[in-house]
C-alpha cells in the first residue's frame, strides 16, 4: 500500500532513506519510473537516534522482507501489504 495511490503490484523498486530526524523513510516505484510513493506505516523509528549504513542496511532488508511477504487471505482475496504489518 502507498499513500498517494494506494495499492500497486507488479516489478517495483524500493527506496530508502534516513530522514533529518533519523527515521527510515521507504518508499516505492515501478521499475524503471520516475514517480515515487511513500509505503503506508513510512517512516519507521530507527533503532538508534542516528542511524548508521549497517542500521540502514537492516531496516532496509526487513522493510523489503515485509513487503514480499504475501498479505493475509480474506474471502478469497489477498489484502494489501503496509509496513504497519511488519
Amino acid at each position: 500500500m502507498t499513500e498517494e495511490v494506494g495499492a500497486i503490484t507488479g516489478e517495483l523498486e524500493l527506496l530508502s532513506r534516513v530522514t533529518p530526524g533519523g527515521d527510515i523513510e521507504a518508499m516505492v516505484r515501478y521499475s524503471g519510473a520516475r514517480d515515487l510513493y511513500t509505503v503506508s506505516g513510512s517512516p519507521l523509528r530507527a533503532v538508534s537516534a542516528h542511524p548508521d549504513q549497517v542500521e540502514h542496511r537492516a531496516a532496509h532488508e526487513r522493510i523489503l522482507e515485509t513487503l514480499t511477504t504475501p498479505g493475509r487471505i480474506e474471502s478469497d482475496n489477498e489484502k494489501p501489504v503496509d509496513l504497519l504489518d511488519g
